[in-house]
């Protein structure tokens, strides 16, 4: 098994425990966590499920 490519948000400071979030499986599943160490806990969410996040966020105004 491949261990996942995490990025780290572009809002985040050094040090800081911040969100991260990586391609996760061959279906196109998400994976994203909130911690220091993003290979320790994560939740695994479905390709439509995120992008209607990162709607929710960007049409909130705070992104």
């Amino acid at each position: 098994m491949t261990r996942p490519s995490w990025r780290k948000s572009s809002f985040c400071q050094e040090g800081e425990a911040c969100v991260h979030v990586a391609a996760a499986t061959r279906d196109g599943a998400v994976k994203v966590a909130g911690s220091a160490d993003p290979g320790e806990d994560h939740l695994t969410v479905s390709p439509a499920a995120w992008s209607a996040f990162l709607r929710a966020v960007k049409d909130s105004g705070t992104a």
